[in-house]
């Protein structure tokens, strides 16, 4: 937790507060919220037909994350009163006003990978319904 009266925090929330750019980047910035959002583009998804579609994140840092777009106004949670219980996720009429952001930046950086030179990665990177996910690389027997 940061401490809300250092001035790494007054300027931040100055920054967000007049600038356009740098409140986007905040609500969407982070290793998993674009993931999120691309992922819920289609429609309502299951907690765990999210966390499947993304490779590598916890459980703890999907649901902060998840938490945290909800509290931005971006995800709409929803309980369903059932045994076992339900719970879905779907975008917000704001969450879904970031589709062309979102896809331009998804291309945008697909598009740098193909110009980009070859970094030392064994599995090159796979992408599916806009999002890039690295293959896993078996482990080498020693």
């Amino acid at each position: 937790m940061r401490k809300l009266n250092s001035t790494n925090t007054k300027n931040r929330n100055s920054i967000d507060a007049h600038c356009g750019m740098a409140h986007t980047l905040s609500l969407i910035g982070g290793r998993w919220k674009p993931g999120i959002l691309m992922r819920l583009l289609p429609g309502k998804l299951r907690y765990n037909e999210l966390r499947k579609g993304l490779v590598g994140v916890s459980e703890r840092m999907l649901v902060l994350q998840l938490r945290e777009l909800e509290s931005d106004g971006l995800v709409k949670r929803i309980v369903y009163a059932e045994v076992p219980p339900r719970v879905e996720y779907e975008l917000t009429t704001d969450g879904r006003s970031m589709q062309a952001l979102l896809v331009s930046l998804s291309d945008w950086g697909v598009a740098r990978l193909k110009k980009k030179a070859p970094v030392k990665v064994e599995a090159g990177p796979e992408v599916e319904e806009g999002v890039t996910r690295l293959k896993k690389k078996p482990a080498a027997k020693v």
